[in-house]
């Protein structure tokens, strides 16, 4: 049978890791590297669906463990899914729930069988087993769907981390034999092992020997400090087929997306652009702008003379000084919309330099400008 999600490896950049590649879901194709915005509650915050799609965005993320709780995946499924429910015609990953749950802490019990949990909204008891996650996922009907797993956090001993990793590959193989829409929806293993090598290469090893259409790296950018997560992830790609996916979790900020891409991964996704735009800063070609500053109260330039989206051809940057101090929803709007498009046609550029074999040289500009050195 064949997969619902299919990856198909396109270019190698000839003096690095870097790939260019397409992925085909049944919701329309994604070119790879790829950066998904994350809407965690059927929305991108402070974005409709079509401004997402104008800036260039061909994937989004939703988050399992909040739709669950609100509105319910039961009423998603009654309104024919999450792409109709949000009025999104492209493809749609769902995150498992795990990473949530287990950052409850005090409010969830972890057993063999599953997840205990708190609601964060009622305190009403729930309990996440793989086969809830699967269930729930179908409902949610999304194009690629993450395995339940434990996300082990940083510090954390070596017997924990093993013990941890392999309960993720005992659920993951519950996923599977509970993934029953396989025709619409493609499930993806998630790599665990924390910062340890051998383990790693364990979990790989485990998780790859299930043939599934694709492979995240979990258990990163936790708390550990940048040189020792690089120095990880230099390992674990390796670990990985070159004929799946590769799809790094919870990364966006522009230096860990190069650092990531220039080492064969092809997907990346977080909420750091909406979220930073909320308190007032943009990323920008010169480096991120905190909008607050008082020097740009008479600055009526645009925010990045660089930058070809929607803001930045029609307001200022003491426009939205004004607007951010004086709290007006637009203010989101506006900066959202723009550390999006950045990102998204960061992407889109960091592609083309890998098809004509210069994403060292374009990494280099990047940096240069971004960073202020080169």
């Amino acid at each position: 049978m064949t997969d619902a999600v299919t990856y198909e490896l396109l270019h190698k950049d000839r003096s690095t890791g870097a790939r260019r590649g397409r992925i085909t879901t049944p919701h329309g194709t994604i070119e790879t590297p790829v950066f998904m915005p994350v809407g965690t509650q059927a929305t991108v915050k402070a974005m409709r669906p079509e401004q997402v799609a104008e800036l260039g965005a061909e994937i989004i993320l939703s988050n399992t463990y909040h739709l669950y709780l609100r509105p319910g995946s039961d009423v998603i499924r009654e309104a024919g899914g999450l792409h109709k429910f949000m009025n999104w015609n492209r493809p749609i990953l769902t995150d498992s729930g795990g990473f949530q749950v287990f950052s409850l802490a005090d409010l969830r019990d972890i057993t063999e069988e599953g997840v205990g949990f708190r609601s964060y909204l009622d305190g009403s008891k729930h309990m996440f087993t793989p086969e809830k996650s699967m269930a729930v996922q179908e409902d949610l009907g999304s194009d690629i769907i993450m395995a339940f797993d434990e996300c082990a956090p940083y510090p954390a001993d070596r017997e924990y981390v093993k013990n941890s990793l392999e309960r993720t590959t005992r659920w993951l193989e519950r996923c599977k034999k509970a993934h029953k829409n396989v025709e619409k929806q493609s499930l993806f293993g998630i790599m665990q092992g924390g910062m340890y090598d051998d383990l790693r290469k364990q979990s790989a090893r485990e998780i790859v020997d299930l043939d599934l259409p694709g492979y995240a790296i979990g258990g990163l950018s936790v708390g550990e400090p940048k040189e020792l997560m690089l120095e990880v992830l230099d390992k674990c790609v390796g670990y990985l087929p070159d004929s799946k996916p590769r799809y790094l979790m919870g990364v966006g900020t522009p230096d860990y997306l190069f650092e990531g891409v220039e080492r064969g991964l092809d997907m990346f996704d977080c909420v750091l652009p909406t979220r930073i735009a909320r308190n007032g800063t943009a990323l920008t070609a010169h480096g991120a702008v905190n909008i607050k500053n008082a020097k740009f109260e008479r600055d009526f330039t645009p925010l990045d003379h660089e930058c070809g989206c929607y803001t930045c051809t029609h307001y200022s940057r003491a426009y939205l000084r004004h607007v951010f101090k004086s709290n007006e929803i637009i203010s989101s709007m506006l900066l959202s919309n723009h550390n999006l498009y950045f990102l998204v046609q960061t992407m889109r550029k960091i592609r083309e330099a890998i098809e004509n074999d210069r994403f060292a040289e374009y990494k280099e500009e990047f940096y240069g400008k971004y960073y202020g050195h080169l």
